[in-house]
């Protein structure tokens, strides 16, 4: 059984994408949800292993898309342990 451990980051729009492609690149993340300011969830998405390259681009343009609409956010990524 793989044990999980959840982190939570705060991030202005602007710097949604850039910390999202951060956090893909540890690669052991198993799951991203994101959280407008009010504490809603916006998008959330898992990541399985080689999920990456042109599997993953449409959910990074979406992402691009969202950034541009909300101002701050939380990024909650669970993380293999």
């Amino acid at each position: 059984m793989t044990k999980t451990r959840r982190e939570s980051f705060t991030v202005h729009g602007e710097n949604l994408l850039n910390k999202l492609k951060e956090l893909i690149k540890e690669g052991n993340i198993r799951k991203i949800t994101i959280f407008d300011k009010g504490g809603k969830e916006v998008m959330s998405f898992p990541l399985t292993g080689g999920v990456m390259g042109a599997v993953f681009a449409p959910v990074l343009a979406a992402v691009g898309a969202l950034a541009a609409l909300i101002g701050e956010c939380t990024i909650t990524v669970e993380r293999e342990v």
